[in-house]
């Protein structure tokens, strides 16, 4: 049924239709109808990472559900885990609109959303209400009018109030969408950040009696020599996990296509083969390190060549949009064995 209900979604302006989608799974949810919609026989295998049970491979990235509106209607989709946010310390409106717009020739979506959301308390409000019991990680970044040299101070803000509630932490510090925030990806100002995170998560870890891991994540629109600065300083701030990747800058997959000179991050199909190139040089470069890999995943296939280029767990959004619910027990059944992944 979904490409129905999909060339009728695609009839609306985009915004609108993923708040009218996001609305129609809760009601969905409510009237107990969410397993009509998900895969109920593909419910997948266990898998342990940076020290969490996840009970398969297959997550939501961040940015579907900003504020932890919805995520007992996502969770009960069959994700393995999901991903909430991007959050910052205020409320924010983000970019002026239109600023999302789909690319459906070439199944991709490009986006310069900019952190719209109602701020890192009404977050944190959201996710203690909801009852879903699954892994719920949290993305913080930093406000659109907070100088990049004091953007430590907002991560760290961030950070403090959804430690609480989060099963893992994801510092965002790739999104093309805020000015500068890319900046932070390297030399001293990514050492800083991080050492100042990692301390304070040190802090709260021993303080609350429970270990939340930190990850990062990180850009696709990058050299060897720099992915291998970013791994470095990754290791030596004994990061939990890398996330690879966010939306790429690139247009070098859709040119000509319509919207293709829009402003903002591309995700979807295109992106596959740079996000997953990234996935196997940091695989090569931190052998241990747990990587979630993101772009382009539109399939089981996919999903399972990103888990063979080192990826232990993945995240679905462009393709869950244009696939729909059922992508999700396709990826479910293709990783959920230790032979479909490298970890």
């Amino acid at each position: 049924m979904y490409p129905v209900v999909r060339s009728l979604l695609f009839r609306l302006e985009p915004e609108t239709a993923h708040r009218v989608t996001l609305t129609a799974l809760d009601v969905a949810h409510r009237l107990r109808l969410s397993g009509l919609l998900g895969d109920a026989d593909s419910s997948g295998e266990p898998v342990e990472v940076m020290g969490l049970t996840f009970a398969n491979r297959i997550g939501l990235a961040a940015g579907l559900d900003k504020n932890a509106e919805h995520l007992d209607a996502l969770g009960a989709l069959g994700f393995g885990f999901v991903e909430v946010g991007t959050t910052t310390p205020k409320p924010q409106s983000g970019n002026p609109r239109p600023r999302l717009f789909r690319l459906t020739g070439t199944q991709a979506i490009i986006n310069r959303m900019g952190f719209n959301n109602m701020g890192v308390d009404q977050l944190v409000a959201n996710v203690r209400k909801s009852r879903y019991r699954g892994i719920i990680g949290i993305n913080i970044g930093k406000n659109l009018t907070t100088p990049v040299e004091r953007a430590v101070d907002d991560y760290l803000t961030c950070l403090r109030k959804v430690h609480a509630a989060a099963h893992y932490v994801t510092v965002n510090i790739s999104s093309p969408n805020t000015p500068g925030l890319r900046n932070l990806q390297f030399g001293e100002h990514l050492d800083s950040l991080l050492g100042a995170l990692k301390e304070e998560a040190v802090r709260l870890d021993a303080e609350q009696g429970r270990h939340v891991p930190l990850a990062v994540k990180i850009a696709p629109d990058m050299t060897r020599e720099e992915i291998a600065l970013v791994a470095r300083t990754l290791a030596d701030n004994e990061i939990d996990a890398v996330i690879a990747t966010n939306t790429t800058v690139s247009r070098e997959n859709v040119t000509g296509t319509p919207h293709a000179h829009e402003a903002g991050g591309l995700s979807g199909a295109p992106l596959f083969a740079t996000s997953t190139a990234v996935v196997r040089e940091l695989r090569r470069l931190l052998p241990t390190l747990p990587i979630i890999g993101a772009g382009g995943i539109d399939s089981g296939v996919r999903a399972s060549e990103k888990c063979q280029a080192g990826a232990d767990l993945v995240q679905l959004y462009t393709g869950f949009i244009y696939r729909g619910p059922e992508l999700i027990g396709e990826c479910i059944r293709a990783t959920g064995n230790s032979s479909a992944a490298s970890a």
